[in-house]
């Protein structure tokens, strides 16, 4: 037996009622009939609010009809014709109610009204109606409008018959050429855009003849009438492509127009028609004239990420006008600037490569005047990393780039100096002839620098790269100068506090913390936090040492004991080479007792470790630690950045857009139904994203992935068995449930409630349905997400059974559908800086101890990230090979762009078992509790 289903009603009208108050129909019906004007309108609006929320009141029909239908008033004339289009106006047999007569004389009066606006608002109502008993009578009073004086109700009457001729042609047969004639003689634009679509839909061929007679006063035209000229070119060169070359004249005169809308449109439609190059290039140069004169970001974005979609099939084109693109970045929006300088560096080419440099040069000059100073230090960033970038795809560009950023070593923002020394770092081991002048530089911008990690990494590279005996002096002379007299604890102890206060300005502050080191486990330091907006020179090398920055002295007596090293195989003398060597451990001596005199912050075990190994290395010198230092220590970083280069190629050859496999299927567009071949369609992938973006895109899932995602939410045994499909977009999540009634009585007032737990939303009221004996129901349920965490759904399904006098009403409850977190994060990459940035800003922790029964520490590494959906951040060349211990960071962002993190940090026990702990951190709650209990149960292997 079929399954009985209450057809449901038309209605373009929706507005909720929150009232739980039960309508009192006799003072409703009261005010209508006996009320004022305000009181009429009030009942009205009342009555319509509880006749879209679902109550009947077919008492106040008449009502209505006798004591209010008559009323002058407007906004009277307005409610009723919102009540005419949800009243029910037809009987339980299926015919038109008779009060309906009565109605129609009304409409039939409003449309000859002698206000044009209550005639427009009356055609507009009109095309909601769909009884052609009603719209009959009132045909020649429609036509009669498209010859008034004014064009609000000419404007509705063409679509009012438009859509009469849509729903009943045989009402009004001549509607297209109505419409056509109304067309030659009408001057207003938007009755002539409301025509043209009218024409177009209801006779294609009279449109395309219009069209051709007009197709040279197109520029003429307003904005409305120029907006569905172009989208008709789109939509006839879909079906008849050999027309294409009779319109790309008037394509390319309204990429001209006066009009960014029309602009933009034109171009879309150029792009679409045509691969010509001067067809392409055409196309580009408009979004990028768009880009420019634009004042609204949202329109910058979405212009660019059409220009995104050209650079992915005509690269070689675009490539052309590179320097244009880049005019974007007078733009000072953040978002803007990054999107601009990602698509400029992607088309970036021998060719025009010195000329993108030298502008990427002239504007981190121009962010250097203090107008620009305190704005644009991020946008200095991006101009630093677009210059990195260069260098190391085309390398004659390092050296005229390397010494104009190293000025940059004491910029305010911490992130670009970081980006400048790491920028110097590659090229002072890629380059060898720039090693002499970039360690001159950057000795002489030291006392510049203001960012201890900037600091660490230059005093690195001075011990690295010194390699002559005049730079090994000079760089012992710098540090001199900038540490001052190497007995800490005494001078402080003889100068008293007053010293220390004045070489420690008000805004240096100590910290002690947990720092994620790069490997990703933990080193307790005492670091130094500085409000980049007010250091001072003075804030040397020696005030940060003083101030407890032990991590700093560590590396930087690695340095002098390098220097120190190589100067012992210098051409020096012995007194010359003893002098430097009694210096140096002077200096590291002092940092020892400086940590533990009390005048200071006390020394980290990890900075007195190193410290003190520096001071024997220099007591007892062998050939074999000196190899280590000089010559090992630079072979490992050469083959870290030859690993770094590989992996980034090979991420951008992953992340290249494949358009065609090997063994994909050819599609021939000559057998595709409705399409014709020799057009690309735009409109086809646009029809694609609304399709995702609405649920109704199925990725290609094989058969057993989607049958893991049905929830079966009753037993076998029960009246009703239902199951759940479960599909997650981005963000909502549809269940599809299946009901079969396995009883054979007829089920009445069937409904599926839902209620959520965690940061869900039920979207919709429950319906009531009608279920036959064994009959099947579909029912789709939409529940909005908001957040990324772990949520669980609960239902039941409530129902009457046909002919029962019992009055308990039978209720079934469902099993729960858990909503995993797994199906709302994706791996993404982000760098070290960024993640100990976000590790120390998120302030949910949740730390998991690891149990499980793998053997291997890098089985057990994969299989947390397979199980979390995350990217593990740190390099492959450091997982590889034996060891006893594994740390590594692990990323992955949520569809709404939270940040999920987590380090992993495990090692070898006894009896070959893996211990440890994993630590996950996320700005929100909900996450860091998702995938911890995504990880504990998971940590072992089902057996």
């Amino acid at each position: 037996m079929a399954t009985q289903v209450e057809k449901p009603k038309h209605c373009t009208l929706l507005i909720h009622l929150d009232s739980t108050e039960p309508p009192q129909v006799h003072n409703i019906k009261k005010d209508l009939e006996e009320g004022t004007t305000e009181q009429k309108i009030a009942a009205l609006k009342k009555t319509i609010l509880l006749m879209i929320n679902g109550e009947q009141f077919p008492q106040l029909l008449m009502p209505i009809i006798r004591f209010v239908m008559t009323s002058k008033d407007h906004t009277i004339k307005k409610l009723l014709l919102l009540y005419w289009e949800i009243v029910d106006k037809k009987s339980a047999d299926g015919k038109l109610l008779s009060e309906m007569i009565l109605v129609c004389n009304a409409l039939l009066s409003d449309l000859n009204h002698s206000n044009e606006y209550i005639r427009g608002s009356t055609l507009r109502f009109l095309c909601k109606l769909r009884e052609p008993e009603l719209l009959d009578p009132l045909i020649e009073s429609v036509k009669n409008n498209l010859e008034h004086r004014h064009s609000y109700p000419r404007r509705n009457a063409v679509l009012a018959i438009y859509s009469i001729f849509k729903s009943f042609p045989h009402l009004i047969p001549d509607a297209p050429d109505v419409i056509l004639e109304f067309l030659k003689q009408e001057s207003d634009p938007s009755c002539k855009r409301n025509a043209f679509i009218m024409l177009f839909n209801s006779d294609q061929d009279k449109a395309v003849a219009y069209l051709s007679t007009i197709l040279d006063q197109a520029a003429a035209f307003g904005e409305l009438l120029q907006l569905i000229i172009v989208e008709t070119i789109r939509k006839v060169c879909r079906t008849t492509p050999t027309e294409r070359s009779k319109y790309m004249r008037c394509i390319f005169t309204l990429l001209g127009s006066t009009s960014p809308a029309v602009q933009y449109e034109s171009a879309i439609t150029l792009v679409t028609l045509s691969t010509a190059p001067t067809a392409i290039k055409a196309s580009a140069q408009t979004f990028i004239n768009l880009l420019v004169k634009e004042s609204d970001n949202n329109v910058k974005m979405i212009v660019l990420d059409r220009l995104l979609d050209i650079k992915k099939k005509y690269s070689k084109i675009l490539q052309e006008l590179i320097m244009d693109v880049l005019r974007a970045l007078s733009s000072p929006h953040k978002d803007i600037r990054r999107k601009t300088l990602d698509i400029a560096l992607d088309l970036v080419s021998p060719q025009n490569i010195n000329e993108v440099v030298l502008l990427f040069k002239k504007e981190i000059q121009r962010t250097q005047s203090e107008e620009f100073e305190q704005k644009t230090g991020d946008y200095r960033q991006m101009l630093i990393e677009a210059i990195h970038y260069c260098a190391v795809k085309f390398p004659d560009v390092a050296s005229s780039s390397v010494h104009l950023l190293m000025d940059f070593l004491g910029d305010p923002n911490p992130q670009s100096a970081i980006d400048v020394i790491a920028f110097a770092r590659d090229v002072v081991q890629t380059y060898p002839e720039l090693r002499e002048s970039i360690v001159r530089k950057l000795l002489e911008s030291l006392f510049q620098i203001q960012s201890p990690k900037v600091y660490r990494a230059a005093l690195w590279i001075v011990g690295e790269y010194s390699e002559s005996m005049t730079d090994i002096e000079f760089a012992f002379s710098t540090l001199k100068d900038s540490l001052g007299e190497p007995k800490f604890s005494e001078l402080e102890k003889d100068r008293g506090i007053e010293e220390s206060e004045n070489l420690s300005t008000p805004n240096l502050q100590i910290e002690k913390g947990p720092v994620v080191l790069p490997d990703g486990t933990y080193k307790t330091i005492s670091a130094m936090e500085t409000k980049s907006s007010s250091i001072s020179n003075k804030a040397t090398l020696r005030s940060m040492i003083l101030a407890g920055d032990y991590f700093l002295a560590s590396v930087l007596s690695t340095t002098m004991m390098k220097l120190v090293l190589k100067a012992f195989s210098s051409v020096l003398s012995t007194s010359h080479k003893q002098t430097l060597h009694a210096l140096v451990l002077l200096y590291l001596t002092s940092f020892l007792r400086l940590g533990k005199s009390g005048i200071a912050p006390p020394i980290d075990e990890d900075s007195f470790e190193r410290i003190s190994l520096c001071i024997k290395i220099l007591c007892f010198k062998d050939d074999v630690t000196r190899d280590v230092y000089v010559s090992k220590c630079r072979e490992s970083f050469a083959s870290m950045l030859e690993n770094k280069i590989e992996l980034a190629k090979k991420r951008e050859e992953k992340s290249e857009d494949f358009r065609v496999q090997v063994d994909d299927l050819i599609k021939i567009g000559q057998l595709r139904e409705g399409r014709k071949y020799g057009v690309s369609n735009i409109e086809d992938e646009d029809e694609l994203n609304l399709e995702k973006a609405t649920g109704f895109f199925e990725s290609q899932t094989d058969l057993m992935g989607r049958l893991n995602r049905i929830v079966q939410l009753t037993g076998f045994s029960d009246p009703i068995y239902a199951e759940a499909f479960v599909n997650v977009h981005e963000y909502d999540i549809v269940l599809d449930v299946v009901i079969v009634n396995q009883t054979s009585d007829t089920l009445q007032n069937l409904s599926l409630e839902l209620a959520t737990l965690g940061d869900l939303k039920l979207c919709e009221r429950p319906q009531t349905y009608t279920l036959a004996p064994y009959g099947t129901l579909e029912i789709k349920a939409n529940i909005k997400v908001s957040s990324t965490e772990t949520a669980i759904i609960f239902g039941s399904l409530v129902y009457d059974v046909a002919g029962a006098s019992s009055d308990i009403k039978p209720c079934i409850v469902l099993n729960e559908i858990h909503i995993d977190i797994i199906e709302m994060i994706s791996p993404a990459h982000c760098d070290d800086f960024a993640f100990r940035s976000m590790w120390a800003e998120f302030e949910w922790e949740n730390k998991v101890a690891v149990n499980t029964n793998f053997k291997d520490l890098n089985e057990y590494l994969k299989h947390i990230t397979k199980s979390t959906n995350m990217l593990c951040l740190t390099p492959s060349s450091s997982l590889d090979g034996e060891c006893g211990f594994l740390a590594a960071n692990l990323y992955a962002k949520s569809v709404f762009g939270e940040d999920a993190l987590a380090n992993v940090s495990i090692e070898k026990q006894a009896e070959n078992k893996i211990g440890g702990f994993i630590r996950i951190r996320s700005k929100t709650q909900g996450i860091a509790l998702s995938l911890g209990e995504k990880i504990t149960q998971n940590q072992k292997i089902s057996t």
